[in-house]
């Protein structure tokens, strides 16, 4: 009776799946990606902001303010900077209309983060919408399973609340994937250097983003033997025209471009392979991978799954004779980690940009799993748990954590209660030193000073520059206060500084609803 049960359940099912609209699925995986990126979008603005969201509003606005297209900073190429200067300039203009400000001198940074966060919110629900076009190739199937592992991935998730680069980044290498899978299909030049431009656009996005000329020059090796060398350089040409559009300045100032990349270049400086690929390894560990005390492999899973997706892939492509379109999910993903895991400064979301090739691999062995399981001869009543248990066991980690990490984003934080006691207690205009980067105050309400350590300088030089608050983070202080004998010079610094020459406020502490660094905010005594 419970196999009858089950077995009309599932025709019901699969008769009205297959009623549904072919983009029904697709539709409600990118309004699912949508919904998770957009939740607590604002939580925290704007004096909680990403490492290098004031950095890249700063330029924009500086360019807004002179009208010089010159940003005079390379460590990022330029086109993301421009794309703030045009969000800014919509922004600046609709605040206008209603009064908001009367001219550039009162738009500031703070003014931009929320506009841009949601631009980039819009550009990592695309992705998954181009990862479902460019998966399709393997299977309607393959494709979808691709976008919702996509669509709840923690990092992309994340990453897609902040106005940095990665998420642009990875939308356009994703973008590159497509065009180099239809230029491959059809043969046609015009495929290639629309591929190419795609790839050009990344690298003037961020200079990692070249790497995805690599996908359009392998497309060409599946192009007739006399069309190859012609197709691969109108993808290098298209990369060229993109890469100089969007980022000019990269030659029109060529002497502040080399010293500003050689500046940066000595910040990437190099590292072993193996460092650099354990720690990403478990960066994607802690993306898809399972936390039992009691069975450790099981933090692997999301790894197991994208090698045996891969080796899924490899399969496929013998068995279809698609090489090419094999290597164009391969080449790009190994050479891009190959690069990050070798560079000194590492950061979870420089992976960004292969994740979504790592959500293709893994629909790959899920469906193959998930179809092998369909076709045993077992019981429906085994087969269907059976299933359920691959699908769960490779997915669940990964969407458990995804979902939740937009609502543990706008729980109440340390910050939130610093920067309420700040408006109430530190009067407008004052300068105000910060540890750590805790808060990023709002330029057209105080001036603000970070620094790594409040004792970097003494009481006597932050009142001779004008200091009158003190803002410390628990991350710099703690260790020391905590282990004074470990470092008693500096324990020395901190109690002169925050016990006798400040008044300070109670310390802000984290609670059980509360999370975050323990904050101290004091007021300098004149000397």
């Amino acid at each position: 009776m419970i196999e009858r049960a089950l077995q009309r359940l599932c025709g019901a099912l699969a008769r009205g799946y297959r009623a549904l609209p072919s983009w029904t699925g697709i539709l409600v995986v990118c309004v699912g990606a949508a919904a998770l990126r957009l939740s607590n979008i604002d939580a925290g603005l704007p004096y909680r902001v990403g490492p290098d969201e004031p950095v890249i509003a700063d330029r924009a606005i500086s360019i807004m303010r002179a009208g010089n297209f010159n940003p005079h900073f390379y460590d990022y190429p330029g086109l993301y900077i421009y794309a703030q200067v045009l969000i800014g300039s919509v922004r600046f203009t609709t605040g206008a209309m209603n009064t908001s400000w009367r001219s550039l001198d009162q738009f500031h940074p703070e003014h931009l983060f929320l506009w841009s966060r949601l631009v980039n919110a819009l550009l990592g629900s695309l992705t998954v919408l181009v990862l479902y076009r460019a998966a399709l190739r393997w299977g309607a199937a393959e494709a979808i399973v691709a976008a919702a592992l996509l669509a709840v991935w923690p990092n992309h998730v994340r990453e897609s609340h902040f106005a940095l680069t990665d998420i642009p980044l990875t939308f356009l290498t994703t973008l590159v994937l497509l065009l180099s899978l239809r230029a491959y299909e059809t043969g046609r030049a015009v495929w290639f250097l629309a591929a190419g431009s795609a790839a050009g656009f990344a690298a003037a996005t961020k200079y990692s983003g070249a790497v995805a000329l690599v996908m359009p020059l392998v497309a060409a090796v599946g192009v007739a033997r006399g069309r190859r060398a012609g197709v691969a350089g109108a993808a290098v040409l298209g990369s060229g025209v993109a890469f100089a559009i969007g980022a000019p300045y990269t030659f029109l100032d060529l002497p502040g471009f080399l010293n500003g990349f050689g500046d940066l270049a000595t910040a990437y400086r190099p590292r072993p392979l193996t460092d650099g690929a354990r720690i990403y390894l478990n960066h994607l560990n802690q993306a898809a991978g399972w936390s039992l005390a009691h069975a450790r492999w099981t933090r692997w899973s999301g790894l197991f799954a994208a090698i045996a997706g891969l080796v899924c892939a490899g399969v496929r492509a013998v068995r279809r004779r698609e090489p090419v379109q094999y290597g164009l999910v391969v080449a790009f993903p190994l050479v891009y980690y190959y690069m990050i895991a070798t560079k000194n400064l590492i950061f979870a979301r420089y992976m960004l940009p292969i994740v979504p090739f790592l959500c293709l691999w893994t629909a790959l062995i899920v469906v193959d799993l998930v179809g092998w399981l369909a076709g045993r001869k077992w019981p429906l009543s085994a087969r269907l748990p059976a299933g359920a248990a691959v699908v769960a066991f490779i997915m669940l980690a990964p969407a458990a954590r995804g979902i939740a990490w937009p609502l543990e984003y706008g729980l109440r934080t340390t910050q939130d209660v610093a920067y309420e006691q700040i408006r109430r207690t530190v009067p407008v205009r004052s300068v105000v030193a910060v540890e750590r980067d805790v808060l990023r105050l709002p330029d057209s309400l105080y001036r603000g000073i970070n620094l790594a350590h409040l004792t970097d300088r003494s009481p006597e030089e932050y009142v001779s520059a004008g200091v009158t608050f003190l803002v410390a983070s628990s991350d710099a202080f703690g260790p020391i206060y905590d282990h004074p004998d470990r470092d008693p010079a500096r324990y020395r610094l901190y109690r002169r500084l925050l016990d006798d020459s400040a008044d300070c406020l109670p310390a802000i502490t984290p609670t059980p609803t509360v999370t975050g660094p323990t904050i101290r905010i004091c007021r300098l005594r004149p000397s």
